[in-house]
């Protein structure tokens, strides 16, 4: 089992001092959120809160993706970014592959590439890309950006994207991980079929069960036997037997957070109080499954 240590939407001071501590007590890697801007007025509902409330965004900070996550590669030397997730159909993709695969040869391949499809038009308007077919969007960018991180040559010719054939460099020296959120079983297809592994965004334990079986079946029918990276928040995650319980249905990467991201309220814990979370963690979770 590897450990992920989640934050987001905290004093942008915190972010170096708290993967440094994370590395320390034993995360094999650091989520890092994303998001554009926050709209004045919408009608746009969020996924994943109980009513499809999204305030709890509004005023929080949020630093650029990319930007985050090569500030933490800087000053980490083991810890693995992970965009948890990059909205990447509102981006383009031939830039994302190059800010991609830049950072992961920076880095020593410590980035993999978290992805998903944002639910709020808003985003793709002030980015100007249309909302329609946003599904069949993600699917060409994935391809555009697995394609171009190879270092090679590449050419792609879809309904959305016409590039001549180009090469990027540097690349990484290992293949870029592409990771896909999303619960939807459109999502859950667009992971096995197209990506390295699948992020779980949280929920009951009932509902995660149901969408480990459904990548299961999928994978069986695609006779996938390659490595696939399971990203999963649990409640299980907190004490070594609930690790291992978590570990037996196929979970690679526990997501770990100490506080309610989903809150109205603006994070008022301290550095210190985080780090001694951290530190708390690493001392009766981690080290006693080493």
């Amino acid at each position: 089992m590897r450990f992920t240590y989640a934050e987001a939407m905290t004093n942008p001071d915190y972010y170096i001092p708290l993967a440094q501590a994370a590395e320390a007590a034993g995360f094999h890697s650091i989520t890092v959120a994303d998001s554009i801007a926050y709209p004045a007025e919408s009608d746009s509902k969020y996924p994943y809160t109980a009513d499809g409330n999204r305030e709890f965004l509004d005023g929080k900070p949020f630093i650029e993706t990319f930007v985050l996550s090569a500030a933490i590669a800087a000053a980490t030397t083991t810890l693995r970014l992970t965009p948890f997730v990059l909205k990447l159909p509102i981006r383009p993709p031939v830039l994302v592959a190059k800010q991609a695969s830049s950072l992961a040869r920076l880095s020593n391949n410590r980035f993999a590439l978290g992805v998903g499809i944002s639910p709020w038009p808003e985003d793709f308007e002030i980015m100007g890309v249309p909302f329609e077919k946003r599904g069949k969007r993600i699917d060409e960018c994935i391809e555009i950006v697995r394609g171009l991180s190879t270092g090679e040559y590449f050419e792609y010719h879809g309904e959305f994207y016409d590039i001549p054939k180009i090469k990027l460099t540097p690349a990484p020296t290992e293949p870029l991980p592409i990771l896909l959120g999303g619960h939807s079983d459109a999502a859950l297809r667009r992971a096995v079929r197209l990506c390295d592994g699948w992020m779980h965004a949280g929920g009951n334990a009932e509902e995660l069960d149901k969408y480990l079986a459904r990548i299961n079946e999928l994978r069986a029918e695609r006779d996938h036997k390659g490595d696939f990276e399971i990203h999963a928040v649990s409640y299980d995650g907190y004490t070594p037997d609930g690790v291992k319980r978590c570990e037996e249905k196929g979970i690679t990467d526990l997501i770990v957070g100490f506080r309610n991201s989903y809150a109205k309220e603006h994070d008022t814990e301290t550095l210190e109080e985080k780090i001694t979370k951290i530190k708390w963690y690493g001392d009766n979770v981690i080290a006693k499954l080493a």
